[in-house]
């Protein structure tokens, strides 16, 4: 396994009417980030919030390449992006013990906070398709390029999982500076990862791990 210290790009916010930062998700040119009582898109070019939607926004932030998806209390949401809508709910499979949420393979993918788990579910049902077992407090959850990531909480110790998805085995670890935790978590499909930083009220930037193509054709670090 792989070991090293996440190195943070940048820091936005706290933003202003914003307590706390929970689910991030990315729709190829902005960050949303859910509040509460609202989900923001942030601009990360200029660090400024362009628009915000009043839904509820309690953890897990998704985007499917259409629409957003934002966990509500025991529920996950639907929303049209133009008209911030909610389309369609389905029961959420903690019940609201829900963290994060992500969009992979035409299915949703969902942390289970204190249960120490991710779910892969239908997103039309809600149905349990798979579930990955984890020794640590579950955050944000993200697909990038093939690789699951989480974060992971435990002890007031934070950092950045890249996990196995059919065993769970964790292969390698970003941490987090001290007194820094990630909530919400998502790749913006390139070098970074952006990360909801909790009660902080800020959305961090994490760079990425870069990958190479070793002699056999297999992905390895760089």
């Amino acid at each position: 396994m792989k070991r090293s210290a996440a190195e943070i790009v940048r820091e936005y916010g706290p933003f202003p009417g914003v307590a706390q930062v929970g689910g991030v998700t990315h729709d190829g040119r902005q960050v949303w980030f859910a509040s509460g009582d609202k989900l923001n898109a942030l601009d990360p070019a200029t660090g400024k919030t362009v628009r915000s939607i009043d839904v509820a926004a309690h953890a897990g932030t998704a985007f499917d390449g259409q629409h957003l998806f934002q966990i509500a209390e025991d529920r996950i949401q639907k929303i049209d992006m133009k008209t911030g809508r909610v389309l369609a709910t389905i029961p959420a499979p903690g019940g609201g013990g829900d963290s994060g949420l992500a969009w992979a393979e035409g299915t949703l993918w969902v942390g289970q906070y204190r249960d120490r788990k991710i779910h892969q579910i239908d997103p039309e049902t809600g149905t349990i398709l798979r579930t990955i077992a984890s020794n640590r407090f579950v955050t944000g959850v993200t697909w990038s390029d093939g690789e699951l990531w989480h974060g992971a909480l435990e002890n007031d110790e934070s950092e950045l999982r890249r996990v196995d998805p059919r065993t769970g085995e964790v292969l390698e670890r970003l941490e987090m500076p001290a007194g820094m935790s990630v909530s919400g978590l998502e790749s913006d499909g390139g070098d970074q990862f952006f990360c909801g930083g909790g009660r902080s009220g800020k959305v961090r930037a994490v760079r990425r791990p870069r990958r190479v193509k070793a002699a056999n054709g297999d992905p390895a670090s760089k």
